[in-house]
């Protein structure tokens, strides 16, 4: 065998340079094609800007791109006491009560563009599956609520891994998605992209992973596609079968921005939805 090594740097020098120490990592082995055709992602030893990639963030979805997370409008300092995956459900507590009702998540839905059906739809599936990991004892919550402070419950596998087991964020996994899937550098992710991360991350013996990641990843599709549901038709119509699953699926110039996805990771991205159509400029 042939393994391909590659160096990477250890930062750990107070004033910024590399320490001595060097380690030399092996990626890849050439007999062993998975490995060869999903690099993981590495810092490029002459532009170290996201610290210890492979820590956990407990509050920001920090990535190499942006390193301090989402700023704008003060989102990281106002949300420094909740975990990344708590900032992803927040948009559904409209109350911030820390428990959402599934006629919160109908109305976030709707608010984020989806018509009756599909979020009816996602209602089912979210409160249906996610509500019981949630509950403080062992009865379950008779009116399917979802309980945020234990919202690191509902952790399944066959994801990104992008959150951890106690919600918070990982970079090196949300990195390893585009290094992985997104060829020659790519900073967005085709409906091809999707499908091959769905494959490439899926557990064995694991029908709920791969359910659970399936209709998140491409409900991640659908609402970058917010601004062409109305040019299809009125969001609040039921749509015929083959148009509701191109616009579900397929952004209006058929990528996935990176960016857009972080901004899904920490919520962030749908008070902006939501703003856009709420104003008007859907």
């Amino acid at each position: 065998m042939n393994p391909k090594t590659i160096r990477i740097v250890n930062m750990d020098g107070v004033d910024g340079k590399a320490s001595p120490s060097k380690a030399s990592v092996v990626t890849s082995i050439s007999d062993v094609q998975v490995t060869r055709e999903r690099e993981p992602f590495i810092q490029p030893e002459d532009d170290q800007r996201l610290p210890h990639t492979g820590t956990a963030r407990a509050n920001i979805a920090a990535t190499y791109d942006m390193p301090h997370g989402t700023t704008e409008g003060g989102w990281a300092a106002r949300h420094k006491d909740k975990t990344v995956l708590q900032q992803h459900c927040e948009f559904f507590d409209t109350d911030q009560d820390g428990i959402i009702w599934p006629l919160d998540t109908f109305r976030g839905f709707r608010r984020l563009g989806f018509n009756l059906l599909l979020s009816v739809i996602s209602v089912l599936i979210i409160h249906g599956n996610f509500s019981y990991p949630t509950v403080a004892g062992w009865l379950p919550d008779p009116f399917f609520r979802v309980y945020l402070a234990r919202i690191h419950k509902d952790k399944h596998g066959s994801d990104t891994g992008a959150y951890d087991a106690e919600g918070r964020f990982l970079p090196q996994k949300f990195e390893d998605v585009f290094a992985k899937y997104a060829p020659a550098g790519r900073d967005y992710l085709t409906l091809d992209d999707i499908w091959a991360l769905t494959k490439g991350q899926r557990c064995i013996a694991d029908p709920v992973g791969w359910g659970g990641a399936f209709f998140e990843l491409y409900i991640m599709a659908s609402w970058k596609t917010s601004d062409c549901i109305e040019e299809f038709g009125d969001s609040n119509s039921i749509w015929k079968p083959g148009m509701a699953t191109y616009i579900m699926l397929w952004p209006a110039d058929g990528r996935m921005m990176k960016e857009d996805i972080r901004g899904i990771y920490d919520g962030s991205i749908f008070y902006k939805i939501a703003s856009r159509r709420a104003g008007g400029g859907k």
